[in-house]
C-alpha cells in the first residue's frame, strides 16, 4: 500500500524522482547555490545532473522553486552570459548576496552543503 496512491494506481518511479528533486530544490536555503550534479546525487539520481537541467527546463511559470539557486559545478549561471534569463538569475542571486567574479559564482563560498 505505501507505494499505491488513492486510486490504487502504481506511482509512476520518474514522477517520484521529480518530486523528490523539487523537495530537494525547495531545501536550498536563500543566499546558497547547488550544482546540477549535486541535486541528482541528493534526490537520489546519482549521475543525473541533466535530467536535473530537463526538469528546471519544465518547471511551470508559475512555480515558486528556487530553480535561480542551480547552477554548474564550476558556478557558472543555467544561461549563456549576456541574455535575458543570464540576467534575471543574476539579479536574483545578487539580491541574495550571492556574489559573481567575472561571471562565476565562488562554490567555495555559496555552495549549500546540507
Amino acid at each position: 500500500m505505501a507505494n499505491e496512491n488513492h486510486n490504487d494506481t502504481p506511482i509512476d518511479p520518474r514522477e517520484l524522482a521529480k518530486l523528490q528533486l523539487y523537495q530537494v530544490i525547495a531545501a536550498i536555503p536563500y543566499g546558497r547555490v547547488a550544482s546540477y550534479g549535486q541535486l541528482a546525487n541528493l534526490a537520489g539520481q546519482t549521475g543525473a545532473a541533466r535530467w536535473v537541467g530537463y526538469c528546471l527546463r519544465h518547471l511551470p511559470k508559475d512555480s515558486i522553486l528556487p530553480w535561480h539557486r542551480v547552477i554548474t559545478a564550476s558556478g557558472k549561471l543555467a544561461f549563456a552570459e549576456q541574455t535575458e534569463g543570464y540576467w534575471r538569475q543574476r539579479n536574483i542571486l545578487e539580491s541574495e548576496g550571492v556574489i559573481l567574479r567575472n561571471h562565476k559564482v565562488s562554490m567555495h563560498h555559496f555552495q549549500w552543503l546540507p
